[in-house]
Formats: C-alpha cells, structure tokens, sequence
C-alpha cells in the first residue's frame, strides 16, 4: 500500500477483514474481537493512515489526556493506549500535567478552549465543579480513569478489579504459608487504594486472621515510600514474613529495604506488587505482582471519549478490567525462608 494513497479498503485487504470492520475499529466501537482490533490498529499505525474526510474539518482533531503526576512508568502504559486508539482514529494526543494546583488547571482549561479538543481523559483525579460545568458547556466529553473519588453521574470511569486484585495477591502469601503480611497502601484519598487495602484485609479475615495495624503502612506508589515503609515493617519486633505493596514502584523499594537490612527476597522475605509494570520483570529477582491493565484502560478510555465525542451513548458508565495474579520468584513458601 502507497502511503499517500492508503485507504480503508487497502487496510481491511492487509487484514484480511471486511471494510465495515475496519470502520468499527475506527469509530472506536467495541463489538470487533481484541485480536482484530490490535491487528487492524497496528496496519493504521504502520501505513499512517488519516480519514480523508471528518466532520471537524477545519482543525485538528485533538483529546486531551491529563495526570496529576507524569513521573511513572505506569503513566507511560496509559498514553500508550490511548495513543494506540486515537493514531489509528487520526486523532491527536494532547498529554498534561495538572497536579492540583489551580493556576495550572486554569491554564490547561484556557488551552483547552483554544484548541477546541474533543475529549478529555483524566487521570486518577475528581473533575473539579467549576471545570466540569465548563466543559459541560463547552459540549466536550470527559472519561476518568481511576477516579480518586465518586465521579458525577454523567461521567464514564475506567478501573480495574482492585479489590480482588488485593485479594488474590494477599490469598497467593496466605497460600505460601505466610501470617504475618504486612501491607504498604497507596494514597487514602484514592479509590484504587483503599479498594486494595480492603481486599487485604478480606482475604486475611477469609483465613481467620485479624488485619494488624502495626502491619499496615501508607505510601504514595514510588520508590521511596516503599522504601519507607517497608524498613518500618522490618523493624518491628516481631516482622513480617511477607509485604504486598499496591504499586510494583513501592514493592521495588521494599526489596532494596530488604536488602540493606541483608535479608534475601523470596529467601527471608517474600515481596508481591500490584501493576506489572516492564521493569518488573526484569527486576532481582523477577517481581510477582498483580498485573493491572494499564494499557487497554488507556485504550478504553480513548474509545470510550472518542464515542460520546461522536454523540453515542455509552452503555456501561463504570467498566473495570480485570487483574491477573502473576507469579514470578520474589514469593516463596514460608517453610522454604528464613533460612
């Protein structure tokens, strides 16, 4: 295929598909299987393709993607997604960092009202009132991922299961004989957090066991508040055998307390993430942890804009993928440590 001369025939031809199929994929719709969809999306990165014809002729067409905090590498998985979906719908992606600061929202949303976008996403914050009825005025779609709290009503929320994710990860350490677990969480002010702090605390009550306090520390999902955290659990008199941290940054920085007290993960200390972040794979040793979604999340919420941009009709408000248990070698089985 040409590149100046790619068309949405030439795309369904590579892949083998239909062109209303690759309209679907276009127009974000989502009854196109996932494997088609990535196979499709990938050809419209590949050749470039752009629609020749838009009913926002005239200007760019522009979504807006805001974070609080860009200094993660979970940050980077989400643009990754929603710039996947929006490249193949010739859709630019306008990446911000608001934190909480008001002049820098007020900047933002002046921005935003030059460059007219066509929706905006959100991330892991509340749409404050005054910025909300603005962009409800200015008719621009909002999609929040991970919602720090509840969102209004008419606002569409991508999440992932984090309850059972904190579930299932404290099950896995139950599982390998552990009882004293100790717990890093992320910020109280976040839903995310404190839904993973409340699947700790169910498994450990499913087992017959009390959430202690003094084994419950809180950080802000880096490095270093894991780091924190973890050398005040291991300085207890009596430690835990096992910290489940909620973010795969703080499980990083639990490990490095480990080591600098000497004491060898899974060897004397088994160590669970939640994210499955690149990196953690490659960590020593390799990170089990509770692989979030981040990615299809990023791509959903584009999807997801992209549609109400369109003036569709959203059929779930609040969508959450699911969370996967990965196990790697940085948990090991009680009677196996403390050797």
């Amino acid at each position: 295929m040409a590149r100046q001369r790619v068309t949405i025939a030439a795309i369904a031809e590579a892949a083998g598909v239909s062109v209303p199929t690759v309209s679907r994929v276009l127009n974000g719709r989502s009854d196109v299987s996932p494997q088609t969809r990535e196979l499709i999306e990938r050809l419209l990165r590949e050749h470039d393709y752009r629609p020749r014809n838009s009913r926002h002729s005239g200007r760019a067409r522009l979504v807006d993607l805001v974070f609080n905090d860009l200094d993660s590498p979970w940050a980077l998985e989400l643009i990754r997604g929603v710039e996947d979906v929006s490249h193949a719908a010739g859709v630019g992606t306008v990446v911000s960092q608001v934190h909480h600061r008001t002049t820098a929202a007020r900047q933002w949303l002046q921005n935003l009202r030059a460059r007219a976008s066509d929706g905006v996403i959100f991330v892991t914050s509340d749409v404050a009132e005054p910025i909300h009825a603005e962009l409800h005025r200015l008719k621009v779609p909002v999609v929040i991922i991970d919602p720090a709290g509840g969102a209004a009503a008419d606002v569409p929320t991508i999440g992932a299961t984090n309850w059972s994710g904190g579930r299932t990860a404290t099950d896995h350490l139950l599982s390998l004989g552990h009882r004293r677990i100790g717990f890093v969480a992320g910020p109280k002010d976040l839903l995310c957090s404190r839904a993973r702090l409340d699947g700790y605390r169910a498994a450990l009550e499913a087992a017959g066991l009390r959430a202690e306090e003094e084994l419950i520390e809180t950080g802000d999902f880096r490095h270093e508040s894991g780091f924190a955290a973890a050398n005040k659990l291991l300085g207890l008199e009596n430690p835990p055998t096992a910290i489940f941290a909620s973010s795969d940054l703080m499980a990083l920085g639990a490990c490095e307390a480990a080591r600098r007290r000497g004491l060898r993960v899974p060897d004397q200390l088994s160590v669970v993430g939640f994210d499955d972040l690149p990196e953690s794979r490659w960590a020593s040793p390799p990170l089990t942890t509770v692989r979030q979604p981040l990615a299809e999340m990023g791509a959903l919420a584009a999807r997801t804009v992209l549609r109400l941009s369109r003036g569709e009709t959203i059929e779930t408000p609040r969508v959450e993928l699911v969370t996967k248990l990965m196990v790697r070698e940085s948990t090991a089985s009680l009677g196996e440590t403390r050797g």
